[in-house]
């Protein structure tokens, strides 16, 4: 890319702060921004029919956040994206979106780019946890994203995996043994 491009961008792109607990994007509402993460963690989340807050999934640093449904289609989004600490987010608006790709020849095959590796790292992060038992979970939790387990509170860490806070802590007193 050249300077001028890297400039275009730059002056396209939003950081935002979120303070812990704040949302990013809300159920209910049209997504109208797509962010990637700079510092922090978002997670994911919505409320089951018996009013259960589920965590889906978590997003660290450089992965990208948006509901592609709601932000591409105008819908509303099913899902909460909620701050678990201090997030700095490069945000770009639909419209920025749209100059960017009106003027830079490969940003549509950049964004595709960013949009698959994010929507493969969703599925990567979300398949492998369902068929095993909760220990089993939280063991391939810590393995596979050692830097998260102790950033993000155990409550959210327990509905995650789908035990309760009690039950996790149970796990984890047994595998310090």
């Amino acid at each position: 890319m050249t300077s001028q491009q890297i400039d275009l961008i730059n002056s396209l792109v939003e950081v935002v702060n979120l303070k812990k607990g704040s949302y990013f994007s809300e159920a209910g509402k049209i997504v109208k921004h797509f962010a990637i993460v700079n510092e922090g963690i978002l997670r994911v989340c919505y409320y089951d029919k018996q009013g259960n807050e589920v965590t889906r999934y978590f997003i660290e640093e450089n992965n990208l956040a948006v509901d592609l449904n709601s932000f591409n289609y105008q819908i509303p989004s099913s899902e909460y994206v909620e701050a678990v600490v201090s997030t700095k987010l490069y945000v770009f608006s639909k419209p920025s979106l749209k100059k960017l790709s009106d003027t830079i020849l490969v940003w549509d095959n950049i964004q595709s780019k960013i949009i698959n590796s994010a929507l493969l790292e969703k599925v990567n992060r979300i398949s492998p946890m369902l068929a095993e038992d909760s220990k089993t979970r939280y063991l391939e939790f810590h393995k596979r994203y050692p830097t998260l387990v102790n950033r993000i509170p155990l409550n959210y860490l327990a509905s995650y995996i789908g035990v309760t806070k009690h039950t996790l802590s149970r796990i984890r007193k047994e595998i310090s043994r």
